[in-house]
């Protein structure tokens, strides 16, 4: 490498003449290799004095200004040869191809920088956004730091694809001051061991990840009331003060190999008693203090020379050259730099400043950019820039970091997590939203929740009407929405919704969460003498403190409150007498269903998707079914929910093809079957009220001189009894003319037939009696071999009667669906729904010559008042699946027993697979050779069931997979005759991508 000789020989003589040798060695922790070295050695020696200055300053870049504004931008970077640019709004291929115009007219490759502290989306659009540090500041226990570390090794991944360099972050200040204006939410917390823990593990993070980091802003800015973009802050705290306290955590983190340090606009007379000089601009501070003192080697960047913290006293150019008078290194934001320049360069002729020293850090400005890629610099490739700039695994990371920092401040008898949910009538309050929150959208997925929303801005009588309406719960929900993270506006709080919010906590009914600043605390604590006596959040049942105001914190306060997750953080930070640092009860999760992400649970969700969506797109182009519900869980972890397709075609029935939502309620069809009668059975045998080797006439007395007298239990329900498959009831109603035969229907409503069948149909009162009649009395097939069969379900609702005294709905309802939270599962569901919820199923023109829209589609189940316990129950995927989710936990649900696991392992085991019975007690299990009946994938351990309206769940409870999976469509719209479903073998299709997700992993 001759020219790279050369080019050092050069340079010795350089420095050996610098006085500050030392410091132009490589910073401590950038390990440059001889390339590197050669590079940067070499560009310096072929630099101009003149050009070394330009090294120093960083200029402010924008990619969301008026045309024009790129090429003045180009223009002063090109024609100054500035060492690099600090990026600020815009958008992320804006910026990308700003950024290559700028490195492509530079000679020297630029030093691109950013103020990304939570992430990228702190400055564009279209990017990753995390947690603020305050937010971060609250985890705690095993695994906090490393997530640190991964968010920091994130972003610096993401910074690299972007083209930058350098994050002005972590910041370190401590923030011992409430009422900080500036800093505040961007501080870990007040405890100085804290911040600088998780401080050190974002730097890391950071720089183990090629991106240049910069503490900021020395010597601490967290104990003022003056934000320095706006005047200089006046720090009065003593020397030894600042040593125990603020520099405390720059101390450490430069013996750790910080790479950047940035110096604050601060007046602080115990360290520089020099009237308004800011820190900026103090030997004292940063040359004597931080280099000196503190041994820092490393890159020593200004704050923004912009701002009134500076400028106020000292104009820009001047307050440039005194800034690397001082010590400082790189300036950024520099705004007038040709003033700038001609005042350095006049303060080296005056021999105010140096040229070795200038020599030095523009040299240790080359190193770094030698570390930081620049050496071989590439532009930066535009094609699938924002989907590389939002990896899936960072909203993981952000659904981990936010779970982990949720901080419960009060939980009055154990209230959190909420159980029995049979017990509560839940209203949900939104204060300061005008439409339905994340948070109110969860929580509905857990039971049903009321929605009310207010702001400052709703009119009294509205007011009025909510505050009568919440008398009618035993609970509520308060969503606190903050939109604005400072102090000086009250974090958003309206001294209105303050009030309303205090009326509410004041019914002593009050679960509250505040997603916002967690010093808007202090706001919503009256003190003890107040004229408003017993109006205090303190009221609340339970308080949930988030931080911040995300999607992320609205769903996962939501889980936390229901169960799905616990809480482990305390606070950072000290917010009054009752909130102090470290408050914070730890909450356990109960194992109700978690709402997250494939990658949680380490699946990919890309493939997952793509093979969901391919299948299912296959069902829908070929006409298998107008539309579907998909809902798939592991772990007890939803990971997939998706609405595809219409409820209809057109709407040539009179049902519109409106879109399917998640929440829409379908007929179960057979599906009635392991979710009614088998659940009601297993759970009467645990009450020791039902033998399952009994025969039938133990439980049907009217059935002791029938052929079915002794035919046992579990022969009947693994359908090896010998029972038919069905019997056609609505043919026995007609005459050979079709016309209805006496007491059967009618065409009107009346006190002997009050049995709606239709809206122009009803039967007569005492007609179900016959159905049971010819059930009783219907002949034995020949062979006692397995025939599937409808008939035994039909009876169960009476045996549950009999054995419980209560009717079938109302056993299923209160023994398991409102404990459940599976409030939709129901039978007759225009009892409860509008008819824009519930998809219709099949135009009946034989029977009942209508649409079967919120009726059951079965003609037996209709007859039986739409209530039987082989078909009739309606309701959405996500309440059938939690039905499901009890089962896979062994009839465990949110620390409530509803089934012991000795009798889920009986009724979902093989019974009889000696005769080639693939049947559990109810349920349908896998086939001993492959049918399509089931997944490939599914082990005998598996169970599940399908229904003839195209409806299909199934469990596989092997530790291995640990799947949950629940299909809903309406294959019969707008006929039966439409086998497409089963030719494609769609359900149990995706239920496989599901085990095959699951083998495949991330």
């Amino acid at each position: 490498m001759p020219f790279c000789r050369s080019a050092l020989f050069g340079l010795l003589s350089v420095l050996l003449s610098l006085s500050t040798f030392a410091q132009t060695t490589p910073l401590s922790f950038l390990k440059l290799n001889a390339r590197q070295s050669c590079w940067a050695d070499s560009v310096f020696t072929n630099m101009a004095p003149a050009d070394r200055i330009a090294q120093l300053i960083m200029v402010a870049g924008y990619s969301n200004r008026k045309p024009g504004y790129e090429d003045s931008l180009l223009t002063l970077v090109r024609s100054n040869k500035l060492g690099g640019v600090v990026m600020f709004q815009g958008g992320p291929v804006r910026q990308a191809r700003l950024t290559n115009r700028l490195q492509a007219s530079s000679a020297v490759p630029l030093l691109i920088a950013m103020d990304a502290e939570w992430g990228i989306a702190m400055r564009l659009d279209s990017t990753v956004r995390y947690p603020y540090q305050m937010t971060l500041g609250a985890m705690q226990g095993a695994g906090s730091d490393s997530l640190i570390y991964q968010m920091g090794a994130n972003l610096a991944k993401q910074a690299r694809r972007l083209g930058m360099h350098v994050n002005f972050a972590p910041s370190v200040d401590i923030n011992n001051n409430p009422n900080n204006p500036v800093i505040n939410f961007r501080s870990f917390g007040e405890d100085k061991y804290a911040v600088t823990r998780k401080a050190l593990a974002y730097m890391r993070g950071m720089q183990d990840n090629q991106l240049l980091t910069s503490l900021k802003h020395f010597p601490g800015h967290g104990d003022t009331g003056t934000d320095s973009h706006y005047d200089l802050p006046l720090i009065s705290k003593s020397r030894a003060q600042l040593d125990s306290l603020e520099l405390y955590p720059f101390r450490e983190l430069i013996k750790a190999g910080a790479a950047g340090v940035m110096i604050a606009h601060l007046s602080i007379p115990s360290l520089d008693t020099t009237r308004n000089r800011p820190s900026t601009l103090s030997p004292a501070i940063v040359t004597n203090l931080l280099k000196n003192e503190l041994g820092f080697k490393g890159l020593v960047f200004s704050d923004a020379m912009n701002m009134k913290g500076i400028t106020k006293f000292y104009p820009s150019g001047k307050a440039d050259e005194l800034g690397l008078e001082a010590g400082m290194d790189v300036l950024e934001f520099t705004e007038d730099v040709p003033s700038a320049l001609a005042q350095v360069k006049q303060a080296i002729a005056d021999g105010r400043i140096s040229q070795a020293s200038i020599d030095a850090r523009c040299l240790r400005v080359l190193q770094a950019k030698a570390w930081a890629g620049l050496d071989q610099y590439k532009p930066i490739v535009l094609d699938n820039l924002v989907n590389d700039l939002n990896p899936v695994q960072d909203e993981l990371l952000n659904r981990k970091l936010t779970e982990k920092s949720l901080t419960v401040l009060k939980n009055d008898q154990n209230i959190l997590p909420l159980q029995r949910l049979d017990t509560l009538r839940i209203a949900s309050v939104a204060i300061e939203s005008d439409k339905i929150t994340s948070f109110q959208q969860m929580a509905a997925n857990y039971t049903k929740v009321d929605h009310f929303n207010l702001t400052s801005r709703t009119p009294d009588s509205t007011l009025a009407q909510i505050r009568d309406s919440l008398r009618n719960y035993n609970l509520i929900l308060v969503d606190v929405h903050l939109n604005n993270i400072r102090p000086a506006v009250k974090y958003g709080l309206q001294s209105r919704t303050a009030g309303i919010l205090s009326e509410l906590v004041a019914t002593g009914k009050a679960i509250v969460t505040v997603f916002g600043n967690v010093y808007a605390l202090d706001k919503l604590t009256f003190p003890a003498d107040s004229a408003q006596p017993g109006r205090n959040i303190e009221q609340a049942k339970a308080i949930v403190m988030p931080y911040q105001l995300t999607n992320y914190t609205e769903e996962l306060s939501a889980q936390l409150i229901f169960g799905a997750i616990g809480a482990s953080g305390k606070l950072p930070v000290t917010v009054n007498q009752r909130f102090r640092l470290g408050d914070g009860i730890t909450v356990q999760p109960i194992g109700r269903l978690k709402y997250t992400i494939p990658e949680e649970v380490g699946i990919d969700s890309r493939f997952l998707t793509q093979q969901v969506d391919s299948l299912v797109n296959v069902g829908l182009t070929q006409g298998a079914f107008p539309g579907c519900v998909v809902q798939m869980a592991r772990n007890g972890k939803v990971i997939f929910r998706k609405a595809y397709g219409k409820h209809t075609y057109d709407a040539s029935l009179g049902a519109e093809p409106k879109p399917v939502q998640l929440d829409d309620l379908y007929d179960m069809a057979s599906v009635t079957k392991v979710s009614t009668s088998t659940p009601a059975l297993m759970h009467l045998v645990d009450d020791g009220k039902f033998n399952l080797d009994g025969k039938m006439a133990d439980y049907l007395p009217s059935f002791k001189k029938s052929n079915k007298a002794n035919l046992r239990w579990r022969d009947v329900l693994t359908h090896q009894a010998g029972l038919k498959a069905f019997i056609p009831f609505w043919m026995d109603t007609k005459n050979p003319d079709g016309s209805w035969k006496p007491k059967t229907f009618q065409n009107e409503r009346s006190g002997r037939y009050p049995i709606e069948v239709t809206d122009s149909l009803f039967e007569f009162k005492n007609y179900p009696k016959t159905i049971f009649q010819q059930i009783r009395d219907s002949p034995l097939n020949a062979k006692k071999d397995y025939v599937y069969s409808d008939l035994s379900f039909i009876l169960y609702p009476q045996i549950v009667k009999r054995l419980t005294g209560e009717n079938f709905e109302d056993y299923l309802k209160t023994t398991f669906y409102k404990p459940l939270g599976a409030t939709t599962l129901t039978f007759l569901p225009r009892r409860f729904y509008s008819l824009d919820r519930i998809v219709p199923t099949e135009y009946d023109s034989l029977f009942r010559k209508t649409l079967i829209w919120g009726r059951v589609h079965d003609e037996g189940a209709a007859m039986l008042n739409g209530l039987s316990g082989h078909a009739g129950l309606f309701g959405n995927a996500n309440d059938l699946m939690k039905v499901y989710e009890m089962y896979r936990q062994k009839g465990s649900y949110a620390g409530q027993q509803f089934i012991s696991a000795k009798t889920m392992a009986e009724f979902t085991r093989y019974q009889f697979p000696e005769l080639g019975n693939r049947r559990g007690l109810g349920f349908d299990k896998p086939s001993f050779t492959y049918t399509g009946n089931a997944p490939k994938s599914a082990t005998k351990a598996s169970y599940g069931h399908s229904g003839y309206t195209g409806t299909f769940v199934w469990v596989e409870p092997d530790p291995a997979y640990n799947l949950t999976y629940v299909f809903l469509c309406n294959r019969v719209y707008p006929t039966r005759n439409n086998p497409k479903l089963g030719n494609l073998n769609t359900r149990t299709n995706l239920v496989e991508a599901l085990y095959q997700a699951t083998k495949r992993g991330l």
